[in-house]
């Protein structure tokens, strides 16, 4: 989980708008940036290799060929580590992240986690840097969002097979011993390519937030450390009603995400969760909408009528508000596959 020293002076070099990093024994060079949030940054990266006839490089250490770059560009996310509690949740979404082998979910394919000196505080910090594979056409945030400048949206047909691999995805993880919950899916987290006479390729990414989905809650002190963790780490919007308002005993499960992907589906139509309006809303609540899931749907204008009755129906079966009659993720892909029988050719 280290960068090699001879890395070090030319990873500090890219810091400062130079050209290469180093990740383990692989090098790169900077393309371009491609975003940022908080402490991190993304970069699009370049392979440098000495000899690719020999089949060195990341090509030696990538497990999968599928997910090596035919023309050596990848992503780099770059994390500015602040203090050893972030030091510690990026370890753990390393170690998470290496847990899941699956098409619809990004793979990371290195990292490296150096020190670096502070130059105002004298003392040490670290940054991290997680190579992934690259996917240029964005997010499924950003493409609705251009779609939408342009009064576009996704077909019937791209809805629901843009939804059913992201239901590949969270079944890999809900499938795994002990099962996890991605505790994240929304429409900023999920990459989308592109392709010419098929729907676009979706992949689930971030796993920051990936967490074992089954907990026992047992006291009211145990509900509110849940709730203090899920405000920190699971987006407003697309929160389940039980990690609003916990009880102080209740099983927690991976149907967390079922809530999620009902918003995202909700979102995929129409590009937006199906509580923000409540931000809009003079005296609205949003916590009160989700946990008394209050949807409301488009009734004027083209999209009222854009998708099947079904799609609504569908959203509204999971997002109900008692986890216990939530489906689980695999009734979800049988009625997605009914579903795409029915209206796509």
């Amino acid at each position: 989980m280290g960068c090699s020293l001879s890395g070090l002076n030319s990873l500090y070099d890219a810091v400062n708008g130079g050209g290469d990093v180093w990740i383990n024994e692989n090098r790169f060079r900077i393309v371009r940036q491609l975003g940022e949030g908080g402490f991190a940054f993304v970069f699009l990266v370049k392979e440098i290799v000495a000899d690719a006839s020999s089949g060195g490089g990341l090509a030696k250490k990538v497990k999968d060929p599928a997910h090596l770059s035919a023309d050596g560009t990848y992503a780099m996310k770059k994390i500015l580590i602040q203090n050893k509690e972030q030091l510690e949740l990026v370890r753990e979404e390393i170690r998470v992240s290496s847990l899941f082998n699956h098409p619809n979910l990004l793979p990371l394919l290195d990292h490296a986690i150096i020190s670096v000196k502070d130059g105002q505080e004298g003392g040490w910090k670290h940054e991290a840097f997680l190579l992934f594979p690259v996917h240029l056409d964005g997010t499924l945030l950003d493409n609705s969002t251009s779609m939408k400048a342009k009064k576009e949206t996704f077909s019937t047909t791209d809805v629901l097979h843009i939804f059913r691999q992201l239901c590949d995805g969270l079944k890999h993880m809900h499938s795994l011993d002990p099962p996890y919950a991605h505790n994240d899916v929304k429409p900023g987290n999920v990459l989308l390519t592109r392709r010419k006479g098929q729907p676009p390729l979706a992949i689930l990414m971030d796993f920051g937030s990936a967490r074992p989905s089954r907990k026992q809650i047992r006291s009211r002190q145990e509900a509110l450390q849940l709730q203090e963790w899920t405000s920190e780490h699971c987006s407003a919007p697309f929160r389940a009603p039980e990690l609003w308002d916990c009880p102080s005993h209740a099983d927690i499960d991976e149907r967390t995400d079922i809530w999620s992907l009902g918003c995202t589906l909700y979102a995929i139509m129409y590009g937006v969760s199906p509580f923000e309006y409540a931000l809009g809303e003079s005296g609205g609540s949003l916590q009160l909408a989700i946990v008394n899931a209050q949807v409301k749907w488009p009734n004027a204008g083209p999209k009222a009528s854009s998708y099947p009755e079904a799609l609504h129906q569908f959203v509204t079966w999971m997002l109900q508000p008692q986890p216990a009659v939530r489906p689980s993720i695999d009734a979800i892909i049988i009625h997605v596959d009914k579903l795409i029988a029915k209206f796509t050719k």
